[in-house]
């Protein structure tokens, strides 16, 4: 399948001579939910800025659903809705005029039926006549995602978007995302909230210092890169692991009273068994015992730590 986006080598300094991208190579795939994870200033808004063409590039190409964001700019652009991480809004205006120029702006004939739909699924029809500037951050945010989706895009992206906004609206807008994806529009979406791209995303890239160190699916992300542990809550406290589990990744914690074992889950064997039988053989008892794998913020930490 064609990818809908195609970043090739795509890097940008700046004049200053601060590198803030190197060279990047991405393909997202039509119709998926693609997750931007990193630290603050790791390069993730400016790469966004740059698919969009707000932000030029230094060196390399990007294809957004068959154009060229350079040599087609106007088509490419079209194609593509922008919620940004901060509030830009025309605080004189209302509700629906900012959403219906938003819509001119691309170049599409009105749609009243189609913004109609927009403002009601984000909670916002009842404030159509209402000036922006009276609106709450929250109502704001809102109205942003609304002027994004004001040219039915094929593509969106979603710049931080619940950061610093109500509980309320950040599952409505995910609920909103879901739909988006059912009808076939691509999201690309960055967030602090990595609980939130475990959730939605379908594949996770992680970038750090303007490097994409890692994409890959994200279950497949977390069965490859994540730890698994058995936990054993011990009858009586250890002073010390004995010497005859050293053959045992294992690490005593919690004044003595715990165990923990970590295994690789993928392995055709985990080597609990052996080691259950090796603790009945010594005597050591224990009263419960469980499992549980490394998440995704996890492994995020871990990748990011490491360079």
């Amino acid at each position: 399948m064609q990818p809908i986006i195609s970043i090739r080598d795509v890097s940008k300094t700046y004049a200053s001579g601060l590198q803030a991208l190197k060279p990047i190579n991405l393909d997202i795939d039509k119709g998926e939910i693609f997750a931007l994870l990193g630290p603050n200033g790791a390069g993730k808004t400016t790469l966004i800025n740059i698919v969009c063409g707000i932000v030029n590039r230094t060196t390399g190409s990007i294809i957004a659903d068959g154009h060229d964001i350079i040599a087609d700019y106007k088509a490419a652009r079209r194609k593509i809705g922008l919620v940004p991480q901060e509030l830009h809004t025309d605080a004189f205006e209302r509700v629906i005029d900012t959403v219906q120029f938003s819509r001119g702006l691309f170049g599409f004939a009105p749609n009243s039926a189609h913004l109609e739909k927009v403002l009601r699924e984000l909670s916002l029809w009842e404030k159509r006549n209402e000036k922006i500037m009276t609106l709450s951050g929250g109502m704001k945010r809102r109205v942003m995602i609304a002027k994004a989706l004001s040219h039915e895009p094929k593509i969106l992206f979603l710049d931080e978007p619940t950061a610093g906004v109500d509980v309320e609206l950040r599952r409505d807008m995910w609920e909103m995302v879901r739909k988006l994806r059912e009808s076939g529009v691509t999201i690309v979406l960055t967030t602090h909230y990595i609980e939130e791209a475990e959730e939605m995303a379908d594949r996770v890239g992680i970038i750090n210092k303007g490097e994409l160190i890692l994409v890959d699916e994200k279950d497949a992300l977390v069965r490859k890169l994540g730890k698994k542990q058995l936990t054993l809550e011990l009858q009586s406290p250890l002073a010390s692991v004995p010497e005859g589990l050293n053959g045992y990744v294992l690490e005593l914690t919690e004044g003595g009273h715990q165990l923990i074992y970590s295994f690789d889950a993928q392995a055709s064997e985990t080597g609990i068994a052996g080691l259950l039988r090796r603790l009945d053989e010594l005597k050591v008892e224990f009263k419960d015992l469980h499992t549980e794998q490394s998440s995704l913020e996890d492994i995020f930490v871990d990748l990011v730590s490491a360079r």
